[in-house]
């Protein structure tokens, strides 16, 4: 059993996000779902993200650091999309952070300081997705760096693992959490 952080995108913490965690659970894992946007819920992600915006990405990354704070410092940090910048966050700084999922994005290892020794990641990200065009140089950095495994799927839709969204991808979704949980089970 794994004890892991669940960051939400930019849509906010959706029953699909709720979803993702509960199939964690499922599998016998501690899962805990912080809320950055304080209860705010977006239909689309231009108007989540226009809100992170308007609230400043520090301030996401802020809250997803304080709502680690009273955790183990032995847990896994998952991030999906904008949750990606506070789960890379604490897993490259909180001392003890056992590894990170990174779904959809992931952040140059530089931004935070570069990568700590001895802790794994996964990246998973659509071949083709145009939100995550300008992550791909920080996927490779991650993968130099950090040996990180990097799963490519094919497809463009952004958010393809959650359940209940247009763009959700059933066969790509499984996989995904089939890749999370032998990561979580190493």
């Amino acid at each position: 059993m794994a004890e892991i952080v669940v960051f939400h995108h930019a849509l906010g913490v959706t029953p699909g996000v709720e979803a993702f965690a509960g199939s964690l659970r499922e599998a016998g894992h501690v899962v805990h779902v912080p809320d950055l946007f304080e209860g705010r819920i977006f239909a689309d992600l231009p108007s989540g993200v226009g809100y992170a915006e308007e609230i400043g990405f520090e301030t996401v990354i802020a809250r997803g650091v304080a709502a680690a704070a009273d955790l183990p410092e032995e847990v896994f940090y998952a991030g999906f999309s904008l949750g990606v910048m506070p789960a890379q966050r604490l897993a490259q700084t909180r001392p003890g952070a056992r590894g990170a999922l990174l779904y959809h994005s992931a952040v140059p290892p530089s931004f935070f300081g570069g990568w700590p020794a001895g802790v794994p990641v996964q990246i998973h990200v659509r071949a083709d997705d145009p939100w995550a065009e300008e992550d791909a140089e920080a996927a490779a950095a991650l993968v130099a760096e950090a040996g990180a495994e990097l799963f490519t799927y094919a497809g463009s839709a952004h958010l393809f693992a959650e359940p209940g969204l247009p763009s959700y991808d059933p066969q790509a979704a499984s996989l995904l959490i089939e890749r999370t949980l032998g990561f979580l089970g190493r």
